[in-house]
């Protein structure tokens, strides 16, 4: 028992890194009025939660391997409990933004890279496998428990309530942390790469904010765009300056690798086939999933009108069926190969995409939904199981700081691309469906059409349908013209939401491309094979 107690005090960090997120997930229109602010705004909080920590995972990799994988994980733990006090606390928006999208975001990316590398040198062979699926299944739980605890405490108490119990749950990993040993560093401290940290961190920011912002400002049409480069959206010009960044990333790391002096990350890394192909998968399977989770909440409080506790019910089988798959993962990798396993869960998340498009109507079909969130979690649970093992047994002690801050920014960005990107879709098919149905719609007078569209233009939000009829009556239009126009933007609310779970469908289909460098040797010859074939970060 006692060799493994370095693992309830990982797990629990784990727990703790994951429970927020979904708790926000559930409190969105909750958030929206306590603030009194837009989807928007709450959307790109959690965006910037999940940017945050994919800018700074790299760092916060690099600076266990600098001062040692414990102390960072202690460091970022104390970090996290003050974002969730001030989070707990926050009065405004801008607040909230400062204790939980940026404190806590720090806080996790020096946690999480430290908690991928103690892992794995706490624990070895058949014990860190278990080990890790233990993790996928601790993630699953907090994806379980989230929704429901946050939906019950933004229902009953308040929302703030869960992060102070965060904090409560931070004071208990820190008394448990002693029985976690240090994974000793092999050779000399390595130094922070400074440049190559602003570098990583500015491109992949700058490729993030130009995807939530798209919506704003227009893909390639400017919208409300600042300015217009040459009459286009500055959309399309941020991005691509993120990528240059990424591109003066990539050459200032060989640069210092040339002349001996230590890179942010050695890239060598990224060519080792399973882990490259495990970053793939970890990247592919959180932008699928925080894709999903931010439109069914909206669908489910913004077009259904359920409070956050109904919300968190409903959305329990995904977490169930995710936390089961997860933990009983690791004993599929004896039967099946890895590669095996993970394409059968993207199939599996992909089936249950699509039979979720179906069940987005106007009136819950309710055996259907519980049936296709309980098949997606099956599919998550299973790809979870196996990752994390493949991208820390892909190399050896040395490179398991770089690989754990690899690991955790494909995640986290997966993440901030799956809010930003599946939300951008969400609001601008919300757009184009409703100005698409007023121009349609006979009921309304060409001249309210005019208006409709002028304001449409200005930019939407995903709001209730009795916001818009209270919106509509205000402005002077008779009644029937306002239940027309309520019916339509209730019909493009729809659309647009299936717009989105269809765009996750095509993302799962499209990873299934990546996965045929994972593990697929059959398990008898494969068991010990990573740790025999780990590659090592260079000297």
């Amino acid at each position: 028992m006692k060799r493994w107690l370095p693992l309830v005090a990982l797990a629990t960090a784990q727990f703790v890194m994951v429970l927020d997120q979904s708790v926000m997930n559930v409190s969105i229109s909750q958030l929206v009025e306590d603030f009194d602010t837009t989807v928007s705004t709450i959307q790109a909080v959690i965006t910037l939660y999940c940017l945050v920590m994919a800018m700074l995972m790299l760092t916060g990799g690099k600076i266990g391997d600098i001062i040692g994988r414990r102390k960072a994980f202690v460091i970022g733990l104390i970090i996290y409990a003050c974002g969730s006090a001030m989070t707990a606390a926050a009065p405004t928006v801008a607040v909230l933004t400062l204790g939980w999208s940026i404190l806590e975001g720090i806080g996790a990316a020096l946690v999480l890279p430290s908690m991928a590398a103690l892992i794995a040198g706490n624990f070895e062979g058949e014990s860190r496998k278990g080990a890790y699926a233990i993790i996928g299944g601790v993630a699953g739980a907090g994806i379980a428990i989230g929704p429901i605890l946050g939906g019950w405490a933004t229902t009953e108490l308040s929302w703030r309530v869960v992060f102070l119990g965060e904090v409560v749950l931070v004071l208990f990993i820190l008394a448990m942390v002693k029985h976690v040993v240090d994974t000793p560093l092999e050779g000399e401290k390595p130094h922070l790469d400074v440049v190559g940290s602003v570098l990583a961190a500015s491109g992949l920011g700058l490729i993030v904010l130009g995807t939530l912002q798209s919506s704003t400002w227009g893909w390639v049409a400017p919208k409300d765009s600042p300015i217009e480069p040459f009459g286009f959206s500055m959309t399309l010009f941020v991005i691509a300056f993120g990528g240059v960044l990424l591109w003066g990333f990539v050459r200032w790391q060989h640069r210092r690798e040339a002349h001996g002096q230590d890179p942010l990350v050695h890239l060598a890394l990224l060519k080792v086939p399973p882990l490259r192909s495990g970053l793939i998968g970890m990247l592919s399977q959180n932008l699928i999933l925080m894709g999903i989770f931010f439109s069914i909440p909206l669908y489910l409080q913004i077009v259904l009108g359920l409070d956050a506790l109904d919300t968190g019910i409903k959305m329990l089988p995904v977490s169930i069926t995710m936390f089961i798959t997860s933990a009983v993962g690791s004993r599929l990798s004896a039967r099946f190969t890895v590669r095996s396993i993970v394409r059968a869960g993207l199939w599996t998340t992909l089936a249950a995409a699509v039979a979720l498009l179906a069940t987005i109507q106007p009136t819950l079909a309710d055996t259907a939904f519980k049936l296709s969130m309980a098949v997606l979690g099956v599919g998550m649970g299973l790809i979870v199981s196996q990752l994390g093992n493949v991208v820390q047994s892909s190399v050896d002690a040395s490179g398991r700081g770089e690989a754990g801050g690899l690991q955790y920014t494909g995640q986290q960005l997966g993440s901030s691309l799956g809010v930003a990107l599946i939300g951008s879709i969400v609001l601008i098919g919300l757009s184009g469906a409703f100005v698409s149905k007023i121009q349609d719609d006979p009921a309304i007078a060409d001249e309210i059409e005019a208006q409709i569209e002028a304001v449409v233009e200005e930019g939407i939000d995903f709001v209730p349908a009795d916001q818009v009829e209270a919106a509509v009556l205000d402005a002077g239009v008779d009644e029937a013209t306002t239940a027309a126009i309520v019916d339509d933007y209730e019909d493009a609310s729809l659309n647009a939401l299936k717009v989105g779970l269809l765009a996750t469908a095509f993302l799962a289909l499209f990873s299934l491309a990546f996965t045929g460098d994972l593990p697929h040797d059959p398990p008898s010859r494969s068991e010990d094979a990573p740790d025999d074939t780990a590659a090592a970060v260079p000297a």
